[in-house]
């Protein structure tokens, strides 16, 4: 749900972590990094480099060394199988201990579709697919009550069945591709969280695609800083209190006696903030007043994460505008969210 009435948070994109032959000698130094300067949330992007473990396979290496950051990697929802990617997102919930999240994408790729022998899937067909999959993974999710494993000696009995369900689900009339069904139940116990939060690009979401209903945030981009502000404020009134706003911003500061502007840095895919961390505060303490919060995306990792442990994240603190990291708290409570109830719970029935 929104939070924008209380102190925000910030979360920041580590995708080429331990890989990009920059100063983190691996990813654990880098998440570690991310946690001690007091973000809330690290996002790992599913670039497809050769080699390279995927986005959900870096978060689930994070969850063991790290204690208070959500670990909410980008996974696809168009070219990869839906029953496969609840249940290993389920996997990362149980080893972060409850603060996992998943980033559902949906993007045009035709070098994904070549890879798995699948039709290009475009246009409005996206936003179905992704509906689809994100509905999978929330009933997979409930297809196990948080009770079913009852571990009875006496019995012989690991788990009450009668406690797992079903999840019957089929693609809808008018499903633009190819349509699937889903029996169930998972293979793998209720998450932690008993739903993750899940996010997805505001584009991606709204009438004839994603419901409103089946995400818990959504990421808001725009040209320019200057807009940026004005595009989140769009976005909520069009969707509602009940989701949360997360604006994105790649970031180049001030470094180390070079000016933002003339270093060189690739342009990135969201709104540009270029100048001195100070200006930066600024820009975030007014930008946290109409977002719940901000996904910071780096221009260099290890020069930006410097000038913001030190300079931009304790200020924003200092002024209220940035909520204190909560060791050992779910996703799901930094969201503002309870423990999910189950669709399928036979409680009191």
């Amino acid at each position: 749900m929104s939070t924008n009435n209380n102190a925000g948070f910030l979360a920041i994109e580590l995708d080429g972590a331990g890989w990009d032959g920059g100063a983190f000698n691996g990813l654990a130094e880098a998440v570690l990094a991310a946690e001690s300067a007091g973000f809330h949330i690290a996002t790992f992007a599913d670039a497809p480099d050769a080699g390279r473990a995927n986005a959900l396979q870096r978060a689930a290496f994070a969850g063991p060394v790290t204690r208070s950051i959500a670990l909410v990697p980008e996974v696809d929802t168009v070219y990869t199988e839906p029953f496969h990617v609840s249940t290993q997102l389920a996997s990362l919930d149980y080893v972060s201990g409850g603060r996992a999240g998943w980033i559902a994408t949906a993007a045009e790729s035709p070098e994904a579709a070549a890879a798995v022998g699948r039709s290009f899937v475009s246009g409005d067909a996206l936003g179905q697919e992704a509906a689809a999959s994100i509905e999978v993974g929330r009933r997979l999710w409930d297809s196990w009550e948080d009770d079913a494993v009852i571990r009875d000696v006496a019995t012989g009995r690991y788990i009450d069945v009668d406690k797992l369900h079903y999840v019957d689900f089929e693609t809808p009339e008018g499903f633009a591709g190819t349509s699937y069904s889903v029996k169930g139940p998972s293979i793998i116990p209720r998450p932690l969280q008993g739903q993750l939060p899940v996010l997805a690009s505001a584009s991606l979401v709204g009438e004839g695609s994603v419901p409103a209903g089946a995400v818990d945030a959504v990421l808001v981009t725009a040209p320019t800083p200057e807009l940026l502000v004005a595009e989140v404020r769009d976005v909520r009134a069009r969707l509602g209190a009940s989701v949360a706003v997360v604006a994105e911003l790649d970031v180049v500061l001030d470094s180390r006696g070079e000016p933002a502007a003339r270093r060189v840095v690739p342009e990135g895919d969201h709104a540009r903030f270029a100048g001195s961390a100070a200006e930066l505060t600024d820009y975030l303490d007014a930008l946290l007043q109409e977002a719940d919060g901000v996904r910071l995306h780096p221009g260099d990792l290890a020069l930006e994460l410097d000038e913001l442990s030190r300079l931009v994240l304790p200020e924003l603190r200092r002024r209220g505008s940035l909520r204190p990291p909560v060791q050992d708290a779910t996703f799901r409570g930094l969201l503002g969210l309870e423990h999910a109830d189950n669709r399928y719970s036979t409680a009191g029935k």
